[in-house]
This record gives structure tokens, C-alpha cells and sequence, in this order.
């Protein structure tokens, strides 16, 4: 088997909201439509969340113009309630997701093997702005 270093990007944000919420917000799907994606012109029509080891995640990206679109999805390999999910990619890329309270706000901060298909500077960019917008949803959502 062929051993190749893969690069971690990390992106990160300090959401205004007690943990319960953030967590509420990053996991329920009813959520997650409102605040995945990278910028205005796109959108989320729909997601789906079993949160448990082996469970199985998907969340329909799509440009507005329904020029083009993708299913985001991927399995889960660690959760732990509040703090920490782990899951590998439909690609076989791996990502961690820490949210660490910090008083009344959560540390949110999330770390994933970059592709190869597109420019780094690009995938931290659009990482960035998701996690961007999910801050925005959870914080007016409290």
C-alpha cells in the first residue's frame, strides 16, 4: 500500500453561544440547511445526520442557478456529545472537529485532509467561509 502525506487544513471560530447550541446547530440537519455553504449564490436544499460511530452523514450542496451541485458525505468515527466528531469523507479524506467551551462562547475548530483538485489557499478559503456563516446561523439562533 502506497503511504503519501496528506495536508491538514485547519479553520476555526469562537461562536458566541453556549455548547449546547453550537452542538444543536452543527448536527441537526434542520440546521445544518441554513448555514452550509461558502458563499450567497449557493445554498443547502437538504441534509441528512445519524450521529453515532458508523453513522452516516450527506448534505446536497447547489449553486442557486442550479448550475452545478455535489453530495457532501461522508462516516462517522468518533463522536463524543459536545466536544468532538471525527469522520472520514466519501473520499477517503479524514476531518476533526473540536468544540471547546471556553465560558459562554465555544472554540470551534475544525481540521480536514485537503484534496487534490483544487488550490490550498482556495479550500481553506471556502472551509473558512462555511464555518463563517454557521457562526453567523448559531449565534441568531440562541
Amino acid at each position: 500500500m502506497e503511504t503519501q502525506n496528506k495536508t491538514m487544513l485547519t479553520v476555526e471560530c469562537t461562536v458566541n453561544a453556549p455548547v449546547a447550541i453550537v452542538w444543536e446547530c452543527w448536527t441537526n440537519p434542520a440546521h445544518i440547511t441554513q448555514w452550509c455553504n461558502a458563499s450567497p449564490d449557493w445554498h443547502t436544499p437538504h441534509a441528512e445526520n445519524d450521529l453515532r460511530v458508523g453513522g452516516r452523514f450527506v448534505t446536497r450542496m447547489e449553486a442557486k442557478d442550479g448550475s452545478m451541485g455535489f453530495d457532501f458525505g461522508g462516516i462517522y468515527d468518533a463522536v463524543r456529545t459536545n466536544e468532538y466528531i471525527e469522520y472520514t469523507m466519501d473520499d477517503d479524506r479524514k476531518a476533526k472537529i473540536s468544540f471547546i467551551a471556553e465560558g459562554s462562547s465555544v472554540k470551534v475548530v475544525e481540521s480536514f485532509e485537503a484534496e487534490n483538485t483544487n488550490p490550498l489557499e482556495m479550500q481553506q478559503f471556502g472551509w473558512q467561509a462555511i464555518l463563517d456563516n454557521f457562526k453567523k446561523h448559531t449565534e441568531t439562533a440562541k
